[in-house]
């Protein structure tokens, strides 16, 4: 009888697996909305946790929060949150940002705190402003349109090139992928054993038998190229159920 395979094993979430909560700063995100002024960002911390830095960002109330670091960044710069001119760094509306400016960590609902453009030397490309809707380009390419209540940052998000360090020593790779929560090599299922993986064993590495599988295999075989999902033809008077 079969183990579990390693896919199914991360995805259950135990220790192994799981990304270590000390290593982390609590939540990054964009301040509330109901509290517009500004704000003074008094260090760039490492988020291990984070593929770009954190920059943590101080009101003249005292009031401490952190949220990503745009490309530029440095100890001492102000910051504007919610109405003021378009600086890198600052936090503003949609509405307020013109076009062609790049931005990061946006917002797909207003006071979301920020969702998308999150990753190190990411941004987007703000493209037009047409009434209740502000189209903007993400990396991906794709064309998307948001409410002019919510907010971004202005500038690419801090950490390009970060990719290009190599990690020299498998161990540093392990420790920086544990944080990530991601697995830092991955196994081919033809060079396991038949107890690990349905393509394990044999007197050579080769799958042995076909290795596209059906929409509905159960989830411990299911491995390789996976069938389409079945379309499911709505029946003659039934009304849309």
């Amino acid at each position: 009888m079969g183990k579990r395979i390693i896919p199914r094993r991360r995805g259950a979430g135990s220790f192994a697996y799981r990304s270590p909560s000390h290593r982390h700063h609590g939540a990054v995100k964009l301040p509330d909305a109901r509290e517009p002024g500004e704000a003074t960002i008094q260090g760039i911390l490492q988020a291990p946790g984070r593929t770009s830095p954190v920059a943590e960002a101080i009101t003249p109330e005292g009031k401490i929060f952190r949220l990503l670091a745009t490309a530029g960044s440095a100890t001492g710069d102000a910051i504007t949150l919610g109405v003021g001119p378009v600086a890198r760094g600052s936090v503003l509306t949609l509405a307020d940002i013109p076009d062609g400016t790049l931005v990061s960590n946006i917002e797909v609902q207003p006071n979301d705190g920020g969702k998308l453009v999150r990753a190190a030397g990411t941004s987007a490309l703000v493209v037009a402003h047409r009434g209740e809707e502000v189209t903007l380009q993400l990396p991906s390419g794709r064309f998307k349109g948001f409410l002019p209540r919510c907010r971004a940052q202005v500038g690419p998000v801090a950490g390009a090139g970060r990719g290009e360090r190599p990690f020299v020593k498998a161990g540093k790779k392990v420790l920086a992928y544990r944080s990530l929560a991601k697995a830092p090599f991955k196994v081919r299922g033809v060079a396991m054993n038949p107890v690990n993986h349905p393509f394990g064993g044999g007197a050579h590495q080769h799958v042995g038998r076909p290795s596209s599988v059906s929409y509905g295999t159960w989830p411990g075989a299911k491995v390789g190229r996976y069938g389409s999902r079945p379309l499911r033809r709505r029946r003659k008077g039934s009304g849309g159920k």
